[in-house]
């Protein structure tokens, strides 16, 4: 069975760091392109970090770009989310999710965490 478990959310203020993981079972997350998504209350969900299955290409979405890292640790078959500088608006649900697709939309990936939240005061 496929699981990928989120981890490292909480309540933080602004201007500070948290690190999310994505560890996964019943699967090896290097075979797949991996994204961080998160989804506002209201809002649609969004894709915002990817990282290739191959050579660890990564790509961000501007309003990230600059404060967010992802990266994978393949020995631990884990995915990671550094997130520096954070903002109130970054508050949101955030999911982990794995596809045989370089893709930023949530359609194209076939598996999923249950998310981990993240809260930013100002």
């Amino acid at each position: 069975q496929v699981q990928l478990v989120e981890s490292g959310g909480g309540l933080v203020h602004a201007g500070n760091s948290l690190r999310l993981s994505c560890a996964a079972s019943g699967l090896r997350l290097d075979n797949y392109a991996v994204g961080w998504f998160r989804q506002a209350p209201g809002k649609e969900r969004e894709g915002i970090a990817l990282i290739s299955s191959r050579d660890g290409t990564t790509y961000y979405i501007d309003s990230v770009e600059g404060r967010f890292t992802i990266s994978r640790d393949n020995a631990k078959n884990t995915v990671y989310l550094q997130m520096n500088n954070l903002k109130p608006e970054d508050t949101a649900l955030y999911y982990c999710a794995a596809s045989k697709l370089w893709s930023i939309y949530s359609r194209d990936y076939d598996y999923w965490g249950q998310g981990t939240q993240v809260t930013v005061s100002s």
